[in-house]
């Protein structure tokens, strides 16, 4: 198997996408955050000393999203056309979706998981004062598609 990332030197590179066509190309991504019943709580009534956890969540994930290229070395700069920010209650926390798209010859998949991440993060990050024990759980790719690799659907839930 050819590695993509490698030269013949055996040292990292960059994919050459030059030549790739411009297609539209689309990213679904999910994440959870589970807490206390007493820190889900605060953070629905906005009684968190950071302020409006769930709307600066949403805001540090498009940022994110931003940043990719910056944060995972092998990552293209891409334009992104859009991101779009759902946050669902769970049980027991959040559930953020990101759905990303573009126009560009290389995927956006690493970008709608690092707003996945950079979401979550936040919500750690704005409640960890009321609860060290958030865990974050399940980031993945939920769906794929456009470009040469076609279209990847999650098949389990």
């Amino acid at each position: 198997m050819k590695l993509t990332h490698i030269n013949e030197k055996h040292n990292p590179k960059m994919v050459d996408v030059g030549e790739k066509n411009i297609t539209k190309r689309i990213a679904i991504a999910s994440g959870e955050i589970k807490m206390l019943p007493s820190t889900k709580k605060a953070i629905l009534e906005e009684k968190t000393k950071k302020g409006a956890v769930l709307q600066t969540a949403i805001i540090a994930a498009i940022m994110g999203s931003k940043k990719t290229s910056e944060l995972i070395p092998m990552c293209h700069n891409i334009f992104i056309d859009s991101i779009d920010v759902d946050i669902e209650e769970t049980k027991d926390g959040f559930k953020i979706i990101i759905t990303a798209k573009t126009h560009s010859k290389t995927g956006i998949e690493m970008e709608a998981l690092t707003a996945v991440s950079v979401g979550l993060l936040t919500i750690y990050d704005m409640a960890k004062a009321i609860d060290r024990e958030m865990e974050i759980t399940n980031i993945k790719l939920e769906y794929k598609a456009g470009g040469k690799s076609g279209e990847f659907k999650r098949t389990e839930g």
